[in-house]
């Protein structure tokens, strides 16, 4: 996935269904959100537009702390 880059919100650490909330985006593409739905089991994803939030809150993460389901997830929306 080149180009990729995964953050987190380091001012307001958010949480949904027991997962921190993280943030992705490719090259100069758009943001998103991404969110772990306990009722449904799985990670959700939408994408935020700048209007809805600062970009400068955002730190970039490490890979490895992104739990493997999400990596999967976004595997899948970022294919290739």
């Amino acid at each position: 996935m080149n180009g990729l880059r995964v953050y987190i919100n380091q001012e307001n650490s958010e949480r949904r269904g027991g997962y921190g909330v993280f943030y992705s985006r490719r090259d100069d593409g758009p943001f998103y959100r991404w969110c772990y739905e306990e009722a449904l089991g799985q990670w959700r994803v939408s994408r935020v537009h700048s209007s809805e939030f600062s970009p400068r809150v955002l730190s970039t993460t490490n890979w490895k702390v992104v739990p493997v389901a999400l990596q999967r997830s976004m595997g899948d929306h970022y294919q290739e």
